[in-house]
């Protein structure tokens, strides 16, 4: 089993029982990057501010340095000689993510003018394509809104994973992977929630920048 999920439940014994589905949801990620894919995520609340929070980690440099390849600073120095030394220098390997609880015009002008509840449905039909992956974080497992991403989201042939609490909710049965933190208190839950996405974004910077 990876270091970090053992990590984590040293930390976090009680999350003994999600390991196996840590892991299977960093294959399924790690196969969406491969493949050159990305992954839309969507949540409310608390699981909003986690939907942003992943993409810092994984946009970014998290425990890694993620410098740019040497194709790239060619290709910069011919495009731009002037900035190219400074570009290469600050921008970093990226995973490519999308929190869709940031798009806030988009989502007010759809919440206004057609319904609230598919604004992430929305954006899943826009945004998607075969082999991306939807994250969807539920604290309940029932959230509607992050429901109908998920549904829509099978319908085009995306991947689908869940971060939710004991039981899993309606969100189970449509999700590929469903990681279920053991508890039903909404604060614990979302406390649970982060060590296992953090977890999850080490695991993927290790994969695709260790070699850096």
């Amino acid at each position: 089993m990876n270091h970090y999920i053992l990590e984590v439940i040293d930390k976090y014994p009680e999350l003994s029982g999600c390991a196996d589905d840590i892991e299977d949801a960093y294959q399924l990620l790690k196969d969406c990057y491969t493949e050159k894919h990305k992954v839309l995520l969507c949540g409310n609340g608390g699981s909003a501010a986690d939907c942003d929070h992943i993409v810092g980690e994984l946009m970014k440099g998290f425990l890694l340095k993620r410098p740019v390849g040497a194709a790239f600073k060619e290709q910069l120095a011919h495009i731009a000689p002037e900035d190219a030394t400074y570009l290469a220098d600050h921008l970093q390997g990226a995973l490519p993510v999308i929190s869709l609880v940031s798009q806030s015009a988009l989502m007010t002008a759809f919440s206004n003018d057609v319904a609230s509840d598919i604004v992430f449905a929305q954006q899943v039909y826009g945004y998607g394509d075969p082999g991306d992956c939807v994250i969807g974080i539920s604290t309940s497992g029932n959230s509607k809104n992050v429901l109908y991403a998920l549904k829509v989201a099978k319908a085009k042939g995306l991947k689908t994973i869940g971060l939710t609490g004991r039981t899993g909710g309606e969100m189970e049965s449509l999700c590929d992977i469903t990681i279920k933190v053991p508890s039903d208190e909404t604060f614990e839950i979302q406390e649970r929630h982060l060590p296992i996405y953090h977890c999850l974004c080490m695991m993927l910077e290790e994969a695709f920048f260790s070699h850096e």
